[in-house]
C-alpha cells in the first residue's frame, strides 16, 4: 500500500524552511531571502516517488504577532500544523541549543500537534565534523542537514515517509504544487523586491497580480507592489525609474524560467496606507485572519 499525507515545515523566521521546501521538491517554489519573515502564506509542493507522495506545507515563520499581517501569518502556521501528518520542526543548527517546538509556536497543551514532530538541525554545513558530532551526541533522534547543499535531507524523507499513513495519492503524480501560477508570479515579484531593497522598505512591500492572461504571446501579466507610504513608494521606484524596472526585468526573467514561455510584465507601484495593520487590506491580498484575531 502507498502512503501519503501532509508534511508540515515549521520553524523560526530564518531557520530554511523555504530552502528545504525547494530542495524535497527538486524546484523553485518558495521564495528565499536573507531577510526575515519572507515567508508570509503557506507553500505547498507536492513530492511524488513510486510509493509515497508527500503534500510539503512551507510555513511563515513561528514568531509572537505585533500587528494584522503577523496575526495572518501565526494563523496559517498554526493550521499547517493542525492539518500535518508529519511535522518536521526545523532548527538552524548554528544558534545553539534547539528550545522545545511548544515553547518557540507558544502552543498550550491543547494546540499540540497530534502528528508525530522530528526535529531538524538545519545548516550544518556552516558547522565543523566535531560540532556536528556534539549535536548527534545530545540529540540523537535529530536530523542533521543542510537545505542548501542537500546533506542529509535523503535520510530526513525517508524518516518522513515511514511515518506516513497508508493512502492511495492524494494528487496525480506528475503534480508540484496546488497553488496558482499566479501565485508564484507574484511570489517572485516580491523576492525579487527584497532582493533589492534595504532596511524596513522589503517589510511594507506585498505584490498583488491584477492581470494574468495565459492566451496572449507573450504571456501578460499586470502586477502592483503595494507600499504603506509615499516616501517608500518613491524608493520602490528610483531614480528616474531606474530600481522599478531592474526589479521588473530580474522578476520576469524568474516568470519566465517558471512558465517556460515569454512574458510581458506590467509592473506598477502604489500605496495602500497602513496595509499590514489593516486587516480589510490584509483579505483583499489574500491574507486570512484568524476567527477570534483582534490585531
Amino acid at each position: 500500500m502507498p502512503r501519503a499525507g501532509i508534511v508540515t515545515v515549521v520553524g523560526k523566521p530564518n531557520a530554511g524552511k523555504s530552502t528545504l521546501l525547494n530542495r524535497i521538491v527538486g524546484q523553485k517554489l518558495a521564495i528565499t531571502s536573507p531577510k526575515p519573515q519572507s515567508t508570509r502564506d503557506r507553500v505547498v509542493g507536492i513530492r511524488s516517488t513510486d510509493d509515497t507522495q508527500m503534500v510539503v506545507l512551507d510555513t511563515p515563520g513561528l514568531l509572537e504577532p505585533r500587528y494584522a499581517l503577523h496575526a495572518a501569518m501565526r494563523g496559517t502556521a498554526m493550521t499547517a500544523l493542525r492539518d500535518a501528518d508529519v511535522v518536521l520542526y526545523l532548527v538552524d543548527a548554528t544558534e545553539g541549543e534547539p528550545a522545545p517546538l511548544e515553547d518557540v509556536a507558544g502552543l498550550s497543551a491543547a494546540e499540540r500537534p497530534r502528528a508525530p514532530v522530528l526535529l531538524v538541525l538545519n545548516k550544518v554545513d556552516a558547522l565543523s565534523a566535531e560540532q556536528r558530532a556534539g549535536l548527534q551526541a545530545r540529540f540523537p533522534d535529530a536530523a542533521l542537514v543542510s537545505a542548501l547543499d542537500g546533506h542529509g535531507v535523503d535520510a530526513l524523507l525517508d524518516a518522513a515517509a515511514a511515518r506516513l499513513p497508508e493512502s492511495p495519492f492524494l494528487y496525480p503524480d506528475d503534480e508540484i504544487s496546488t497553488q496558482t501560477l499566479r501565485f508564484f508570479a507574484a511570489e517572485l515579484v516580491r523576492e525579487t523586491a527584497l532582493e533589492q531593497l534595504d532596511d524596513e522598505v522589503p517589510y511594507s512591500v506585498a505584490c498583488e497580480i491584477e492581470e494574468f492572461r495565459e492566451s496572449r504571446s507573450p504571456v501578460y501579466i499586470r502586477a502592483v507592489l503595494h507600499v504603506e507610504r509615499d516616501s517608500q513608494k518613491r524608493i520602490l521606484i528610483g531614480a528616474k525609474g531606474a530600481r522599478i524596472r531592474e526589479i521588473g526585468r530580474a522578476a520576469r526573467a524568474k516568470i519566465e524560467s517558471l512558465l517556460e514561455t515569454q512574458v510581458y510584465l506590467d509592473l506598477w507601484v502604489k500605496v495602500l496606507p497602513n496595509w499590514r495593520r489593516d486587516q480589510r487590506a490584509l483579505r483583499r491580498l489574500g491574507y486570512h485572519l484568524p476567527p477570534d484575531s483582534d490585531a
